[in-house]
């Protein structure tokens, strides 16, 4: 705190405010001209290259018929939160980490973290059901279709978004509803969370989802890696093996890397999110996942590359381009 206090001090010969015309103003910190530059590039990258991603999934899914699938539709989902986490939580939290006031008003305040805790839960939540359609696919395929069509999955989806604003509820309600506001200046927002929420935030958003994660795609590896068996060619053996690998450690160390480092800061007792910039690092590394699922989920795929071709030339602009076939090749599975 005496650190916070002495940074705030020096400003005295020139102090600027959030807001210059009101008198309750925050005090803001003024970072060198260079670090802003920095900041900002990086942050409208981020942004772009995570709308851009998840936009080129979204209209793929959407645009083309043959994709219409129950895995796809969830893929949809994923993406759906993830261009959300690219168009509103990394612009504002980027502005407000940089110019260390926030611009967008008191009720704006209170709902912003109601919209992150939503988007995260299900981004999260669309995760593990990915997950979960790919075991029924690997471990029964003759009985896929029937298990898993196209109205499940869109009753899972819809399952998933209505849980994770629940959850986000009881989580942020005391910090949102609360009549106590910890904001002491105009140009401030203070989400204070408790420690047990925090706890329980730490099982329902990380153990609980990489517990499922990992236990599925482990047994999604053991299965894949019976079937090749079968075979008596010992090349595809290999392949196939090897594939299931990659995929395998690829989904579960981006997973981890990306949220384990923030949930290990945020245990530790007094802790200041706001003033903390270990915390804002490991925050930031958490939302750069809204970037890597695409990549992860979408990118290695066929169809994925195939489509973003059409999209980007414009080719889904000519007739009957929705019933064009993006799997020419069944060799190059």
């Amino acid at each position: 705190m005496e650190l916070i206090i002495s940074k705030k001090l020096s400003l005295d010969n020139h102090i600027c405010y959030c807001f210059s015309n009101n008198n309750l103003s925050c005090i803001k910190e003024i970072k060198p001209q260079v670090e802003c530059i920095v900041l900002y590039t990086f942050i409208s990258l981020a942004s772009v290259l995570t709308v851009f991603l998840n936009l080129l999934v979204i209209i793929s899914i959407s645009h083309f018929k043959q994709l219409h699938t129950p895995t796809n539709l969830l893929i949809l989902s994923l993406a759906v939160a993830d261009l959300l986490v690219g168009l509103i939580v990394i612009p504002l939290m980027g502005i407000r980490y940089i110019e260390t006031c926030w611009y967008f008003g008191e009720t704006f305040c209170s709902l912003f973290p109601f919209i992150l805790y939503t988007l995260v839960s299900a981004s999260l939540g669309n995760l593990v059901f990915i997950s979960i359609d790919r075991y029924i696919a690997v471990k029964d395929p003759l009985q896929y279709s029937t298990r898993v069509t196209t109205n499940k999955a869109i009753f899972c989806i819809i399952l998933n978004w209505l849980c994770s604003s629940i959850y986000s509820v009881i989580v942020l309600y005391d910090a949102i509803f609360s009549k106590e506001n910890p904001n002491t200046c105009y140009g401030d927002c203070i989400v204070t969370v408790k420690f047990e929420y925090v706890l329980t935030d730490l099982i329902v958003s990380l153990v609980a989802p990489c517990s499922v994660i990992i236990s599925l795609y482990g047994q999604i590896y053991c299965v894949a890696k019976y079937q090749a068996r079968l075979i008596n060619s010992v090349t595809n053996v290999s392949k196939s093996e090897k594939k299931a690998a990659k995929t395998l450690g690829i989904v579960i160390a981006v997973y981890l890397l990306c949220w384990i480092p923030y949930y290990i800061v945020s245990l530790f007792p007094g802790y200041d999110s706001n003033e903390s910039a270990v915390m804002n690092i490991m925050c930031w590394i958490m939302y750069m996942n809204s970037c890597m699922n695409p990549l992860i989920y979408a990118l290695f795929y066929q169809w994925f590359r195939t489509s973003a071709k059409h999209i980007l030339s414009l080719k889904i602009f000519e007739p009957s381009s929705e019933y064009l076939s993006l799997f020419p090749e069944v060799n190059d599975k």
